[in-house]
């Protein structure tokens, strides 16, 4: 039941409205995403799987790492599962590169979908573990070191991102598994889905129904055996979002997840500048979290079951 009204709900969850000006950062995004797409290395569009929207960009490291080895950032972008693409983020790649990681960004099929091939946050969720599974499986190739995969995510991604943390390293398929996973990052992520049920602009494309929630909500999983999830969100962001921010750590305990952040005077959009900006806090978590020690034989550990089938 909503504890809200959906006016409530609404100024909440709308960045858009929260943020009037954010139609400039992501105009920013795309233009300095084409400038890193023309001028740095990278191999753009690979497919990960069948479908057109199962494809994603890899970005080598630089320097001493460029050849084998580097730790690898698997960035997942936001837009409530319904907006925006990785070729609008490329722009948080070249800070990385430059410190010896490899950088992949992803895409995923965009909700609600079609009448014919309907997209739902479930479908989002295999997408990304066939991107985490393709990873693991071929970033060797481009350097990259798959014991050291870390996930990042914005928003959507954020949940997405604490999503993979339960599911990596289990192994119901024999041709591609998911790779143990040993570090998260969710930024400003929605880590209960319940509200967006109750927001009409939302829930109009997600058309999440209460299943989906139970099975998709990361707050609403058991606590993974092993691995952290660092949690960051703006400081201005909205009352929900700083609470979503914290909702892991209460979840899974500071074990799991040591750190939640809210980081002062920035909102939805300006948090994801700091990623990609050195010397900022959140550039600094992420750094923190792909430099962790490499995962080896002796990690393994039971994989953590979602609630629910898929829908």
């Amino acid at each position: 039941m909503a504890l809200h009204d959906a006016a409530w709900y609404e100024s909440m969850y709308n960045n858009r409205a929260l943020v009037p000006d954010c139609g400039e950062y992501l105009q920013r995004w795309a233009d300095d995403s084409a400038v890193v797409r023309r001028g740095q290395a990278g191999v753009l569009d690979l497919a990960y799987g069948p479908a057109a929207s199962e494809t994603l960009d890899i970005f080598p490291a630089r320097g001493p790492q460029s050849n084998a080895g580097a730790p690898v950032l698997v960035f997942v972008h936001g837009g409530y599962w319904s907006a925006l693409d990785k070729s609008d983020h490329s722009f948080v790649a070249p800070a990385f590169c430059q410190q010896g990681c490899c950088v992949v960004v992803v895409n995923y099929a965009l909700c609600p979908g079609t009448a014919s091939q309907p997209v739902s946050i479930p479908m989002i969720l295999e997408q990304m573990e066939r991107a985490l599974a393709w990873v693991g499986e071929n970033i060797a190739r481009h350097g990259g070191d798959p014991a050291r995969i870390t996930v990042a995510g914005h928003s959507a991604g954020g949940q997405i991102a604490a999503m993979l943390l339960c599911t990596a390293g289990r192994d119901e398929s024999s041709q591609s598994p998911v790779p143990r996973l040993r570090n998260a990052l969710s930024i400003s992520g929605v880590h209960d889905l319940e509200p967006l049920m109750h927001t009409p602009r939302y829930q109009s494309v997600l058309r999440l129904t209460p299943g989906q929630i139970q099975q998709a909500s990361p707050a609403r999983q058991p606590v993974p055996a092993q691995g952290e999830l660092w949690c960051a969100a703006g400081g201005d962001e909205s009352a929900e979002f700083l609470r979503q921010n914290q909702l892991m750590q209460a979840a899974w305990g500071t074990a799991i997840v040591p750190q939640t952040a809210a980081l002062p005077g920035l909102h939805h959009f300006s948090i994801l500048d700091t990623l990609a900006t050195p010397g900022q806090a959140l550039h600094d978590m992420a750094l923190g979290l792909l430099r962790a020690p490499r995962v080896t034989s002796a990690d393994a550990r039971p994989h953590c079951l979602r609630q629910g089938s898929r829908s």
